[in-house]
């Protein structure tokens, strides 16, 4: 008979085990996310014009579920009282709307709640790595180095539709990791993938351009006839997903396809002979888009997306995983068509920003930044490899599943173990210290945003509304039409909107 400690040594942990377990992670979590959103409503200053519009629809979605214009609950919404609008999409300003049912709308909750869905993509992206890998201490790691990543940080303090980006083609890559493991797709694995489709689709204004790309490429999950029909049937379903969008477009005159026509060098009606200069043009800046000056050193160039002088996009030693990820899939593991998927999708997010004119455009690049996070798992498996020794013993003893036969071929010839890890800690350090480096830059000069961020306004409108006389005149700005600020400032105060009129503006 076995001695009791040993029993209990084997014994599966109790509820109440469970239950405390639970509670723990939920304790850190809650205090990981507290510090990633601290002095969330100081920096960015102000509340910036985009910002406005997409809170104080909400706010009114919350209240009668219309938004300013148009119809309840519609598929897109307009954003400002122009003569030539264009449309948002609808998922970010629905959910903030639940949001707003139970709290009251205030500029740190609408920041909060943004920065909750990127900390959730971070988190996602590390599920993704710990389900890739079979390893818990690599899904930490990418975690919490997509965590302090600047290109996610600071988009996710940003309360447009840009900041659900990251989310939504994680939940996309985590269906797709799903179903490339399985031979035979039922129907919930198709709802899956083609509602996460879905979701990158109406969630940002790139998500048009990268959902039909990752759809096309679920081909690379094809070696069998049922998995071929497997990925007909997504195509089908996703493609239902699109009709409420189609008739929205039809009915808008192409609304659609607008702002791209608004920031884009393409020319549908370009006669033939220009068709090879602007290919050559998508060329030049798909390549712009590859540089690593932003990536590394500058970052996107916009104020609102990034503090000019806190470095890069992305940290050096992130970059050298994912290159080191990147050469390890292409020499030993090619054949395997989740990363020939993940190839592509890396070549495929980098088409929405270099069909635009802006250089290196973070906001239309997310999905760039979450393929290269993404690479950094197979460096991490080798870094983190057992010798050879060790690798033999554990598949002999049967220690394995079903994808172990193939990080075994990432062992470790020619390295030991401890030069490898030595490596890695050197990796790790210097991301930690990098980020140290960044975020006391983003503090000390991440403040001075005020004019971007529409800091100034905020300042009029007290002063406006400090004064006995009524109704107060909106007037457009410059920079837009600024009457979406005092509309949600005095949203904010409870101040009845009935105290303002808004001046046309031929100009807006």
């Amino acid at each position: 008979m076995e001695p009791k400690n040993m029993l209990l040594r084997g014994a599966a942990p109790t509820v109440a085990q469970k239950s405390l377990r639970v509670l723990l992670w939920a304790a850190a979590l809650a205090f990981i996310f507290s510090i990633y959103t601290w002095g969330i409503s100081q920096n960015p200053p102000g509340f910036s014009l985009d910002e406005s519009a997409t809170a104080y629809n909400a706010y009114l979605v919350s209240r009668t579920g219309a938004g300013e214009f148009g119809p309840k609950f519609p598929i897109l919404f307009q954003e400002y009282a122009v003569s030539n609008p264009s449309y948002i999409n609808p998922l970010t300003i629905y959910l903030l709307a639940i949001v707003f049912r139970f709290l009251p709308p205030s500029i740190p909750v609408a920041r909060t709640f943004a920065a909750f869905w990127m900390f959730a993509a971070c988190l996602l992206l590390g599920v993704l790595a710990k389900r890739i890998s079979g390893q818990r201490k690599i899904g930490i790691i990418v975690a919490g180095t997509a965590l302090l990543t600047p290109w996610f940080f600071e988009i996710g303090r940003l309360v447009w539709d840009a900041h659900f980006s990251a989310f939504t083609i994680v939940l996309f890559l985590l269906a797709a990791y799903r179903i490339q493991g399985k031979d035979q797709w039922n129907w919930r694995d198709i709802a899956m993938v083609a509602g996460s489709l879905a979701i990158i689709t109406y969630g940002y204004l790139s998500g048009r351009v990268l959902a039909p790309s990752f759809a096309l490429g679920l081909l690379f999950f094809v070696t069998t006839k049922l998995r071929f029909l497997g990925v007909v049937k997504i195509w089908l379903a996703y493609a239902v997903t699109l009709i409420p969008l189609i008739l929205f477009n039809h009915s808008h005159s192409g609304v659609l396809t607008k702002r791209l026509w608004e920031v884009t060098y393409i020319k549908t009606d370009a006669p033939w002979k220009e068709i090879p200069s602007q290919f050559a043009e998508f060329i030049r800046c798909y390549l712009q888009d590859q540089s690593l000056t932003p990536l590394l050193l500058t970052g996107d160039g916009h104020w609102h997306h990034h503090v000019e002088g806190s470095g890069g996009a992305m940290f050096f030693a992130t970059f050298i995983l994912a290159m080191a990820g990147l050469l390890l899939v292409s020499a030993r593991r090619w054949r395997d068509p989740w990363w020939r998927f993940v190839f592509y999708g890396l070549a495929a997010s980098i088409v929405p920003g270099a069909i635009t004119d802006w250089p290196f455009h973070e906001l239309r690049l997310m999905g760039y930044a979450v393929f290269l996070v993404l690479l950094t798992v197979p460096a991490l498996e080798w870094l983190l490899a057992p010798t050879e020794s060790t690798q033999t013993a554990s598949m002999t003893s049967g220690e394995s599943h079903r994808s172990q036969p193939d990080r075994a071929t990432v062992a470790t010839r020619g390295l030991s173990r401890p030069i490898r890890l030595g490596f890695l800690g050197i990796l790790l350090a210097a991301t930690v210290l990098q980020a140290f480096d960044f975020q006391s830059t983003f503090w000390r000069e991440g403040r001075n945003r005020e004019f971007v961020f529409d800091a100034p306004y905020k300042a009029a409108y007290d002063a406006a509304v400090a004064r006995p006389e009524r109704p107060i005149y909106l007037e457009n700005g410059r920079w837009g039409p600024a009457y979406m600020d005092a509309y949600w400032y005095a949203t904010v105060e409870g101040r009845p909107l009935s105290e303002f009129v808004r001046l046309s503006d031929s100009r807006a």
